[in-house]
């Protein structure tokens, strides 16, 4: 099984950032991928988020990367903690996998884990229930421990948007005809979609949008570090490339009154961040920018709209229901004096 495949330990950015154009081939080959396992997103978190070390597992078969496992380490007092890229912005994490040799990387990367010595607690936090990091076998010589993580409610839609309103709870499409009311009592509506020229304008916006609703509550809001903010800067172009990034504005009377940051890939439409300004709070424009989202999500051919992490009440008022992400972590039972050599 092992002598066509071949697994090494990047620990040197650059050459992870090498990786790339193979990175992007192994991301549109694995079906259970999602826009957080992409270069677009990982990259410029390593570059603006990192705390630790890169300690990344790359498998290659035939000289051609099938398997990729994007891990960093922190230096803790309890220990090396070993975790994948991405936290804590991340939604979803998981390896990359080719499909069809999902059983011999993952039981590679299973042996692989074991033998290297840069951690000793490995946390796979917020794995998705399809990941392939849920089917790897616990390395030999470790413990497991495994745990829910958090809720992602999950919308399913139906097959065109004049069907959105029959799935829809009554509770909401009574907001949503209130809504629609109350903004065209207020002004003229208009609904602009990122494109390249407008992505960072609207990015900007969406900053300062909801800095604004986040401060009126007395709270920073999760865009408040500069650091996520230029995070998020950094990845909008390659996102944008690679017909990931769905940005949207909500106008009223020509000025802004809210922003949606989101994703789409495969069928799947990802709600990650949305802000309003509160002076149009009466309107609820973000509740009418979301309904045009799902509808455009639905033309586009999404089947679900995850909105991710956390049980905020709106996520259900439009009739979404959990799914379950979980966490494994693994811990060392066993340290015989080669690894305490190695690891010294």
């Amino acid at each position: 099984m092992t002598a066509p495949f071949t697994c090494r330990v990047i620990t040197d950015v650059s050459e992870l950032a090498a990786l790339a154009p193979e990175w992007w081939e192994l991301w549109r080959q694995s079906p259970t991928a999602t826009p957080f396992q992409s270069p677009a997103w990982l990259l410029p978190w390593w570059n603006n988020l990192s705390d630790g070390d890169a300690c990344v597992l790359a498998v290659h078969f035939d000289r051609r990367l099938v398997g990729l496992a994007p891990f960093y380490c922190e230096r803790r007092l309890r220990g090396r903690f070993a975790r994948l890229m991405g936290f804590p912005v991340t939604d979803y994490h998981d390896f990359l996998i080719a499909p069809k040799l999902e059983e011999p990387i993952l039981a590679l990367l299973s042996s692989r884990l074991a033998d290297v010595g840069f951690w000793d607690v490995l946390e796979l936090t917020e794995v998705p229930p399809d990941a392939h990091a849920l089917r790897m076998a616990v390395p030999p010589g470790c413990d497991v421990t495994s745990a829910c993580a958090s809720a992602c409610p999950v919308l399913n839609l139906p097959g065109t948007p004049d069907e959105l309103p029959q799935i829809l709870p009554p509770r909401k499409r009574r907001a949503l005809r209130t809504a629609h009311n109350r903004v065209a009592r207020r002004g003229s509506l208009q609904v602009k979609a990122a494109d390249r020229n407008s992505a960072v304008d609207i990015f900007e916006l969406l900053v300062a949008l909801h800095r604004h609703r986040w401060n009126s509550r007395g709270e920073p809001g999760v865009l408040a570090d500069s650091r996520v903010q230029q995070f998020h800067r950094d990845a909008l172009p390659d996102l944008m490339a690679a017909n990931l990034l769905r940005l949207y504005l909500l106008q009223i009377d020509g000025h802004p009154a809210a922003a949606y940051y989101g994703f789409m890939h495969r069928n799947q439409a990802y709600g990650y961040l949305t802000g309003f300004d509160p002076a149009y709070a009466f309107e609820s424009p973000s509740v009418v920018l979301l309904e045009h989202v799902i509808s455009e999500s639905i033309c586009e051919g999404a089947h679900k709209f995850y909105f991710l992490r956390g049980r905020e009440p709106y996520k259900y008022g439009w009739g979404a229901r959990d799914s379950w992400n979980e966490c494994r972590v693994f811990h060392r039972i066993c340290v015989d004096s080669h690894d305490i050599a190695r690891q010294a």
